[in-house]
């Protein structure tokens, strides 16, 4: 996909916030500090229109970013980090189900996991949740830069096993650092867009 423009819209908590229209959204998921930041910045070339951070859990809200004005990228709070009170995960928790569970633009959820490490708990809590509601999900193994190739195969049959993946789900290696899976990304991501979307932007 070749990117014109691509533009922070908004950070939201609730729909009253969420941008009107009816542009599809694909939502991007993770535990925190995994690089969903990172994932926009590399699949649209820019350096920094999604902020990313050093510290985990900094992102607590729903970051919208509207992408050639045909759809939005919808950055959600990161999970896991231990750090946030209870109280504060509870609330991210309840906002972002909110959102996943009724939002009629929402077209699929990307989660992003660490190509070095086993899935964790709460991917595996998210990845049951978006199939139980049938929700499309897209599993982006990031950090292949770092793992030799010849071990590539191998920790993603760890990832699989691990989500207990269905066949039908599609699971791209990618790399921030070296641009690897961009184009394999794009081509999942454009079967949620769906033509229809371009015909009159």
């Amino acid at each position: 996909m070749k990117i014109k423009n691509a533009q922070f819209i908004i950070s939201a908590v609730s729909s009253e916030q969420y941008p009107s229209g009816n542009l599809p959204e694909i939502a991007l998921a993770g535990r925190s500090n995994v690089g969903k930041s990172s994932f926009i910045n590399t699949l649209i070339g820019r350096k920094s229109l999604a902020r990313t951070s050093s510290k985990p859990g900094k992102t607590q809200t729903l970051n919208f970013y509207l992408i050639n004005d045909q759809f939005y990228f919808v950055d959600v709070p990161g999970y896991g980090y231990a750090k946030v009170s209870k109280k504060q995960r509870e609330s991210w928790g309840k906002m972002i189900e909110k959102y996943l569970m009724e939002r009629p633009q929402l077209k699929g959820v990307v989660i992003i996991v660490d190509l070095r490490h086993p899935p964790t708990e709460d991917d595996r809590l998210m990845y049951d949740f978006l199939k139980h509601y049938q929700i499309p999900v897209l599993i982006i193994a990031t950090k292949a830069d770092k793992i030799p190739r010849g071990k590539w195969n191998k920790h993603l049959n760890i990832v699989k096993e691990t989500l207990n993946l269905s066949p039908s789900d599609p699971i791209v290696l990618f790399s921030s650092e070296k641009g690897i899976g961009k184009e394999e990304a794009w081509r999942e991501l454009e079967k949620w867009i769906g033509e229809e979307h371009f015909s009159n932007e």
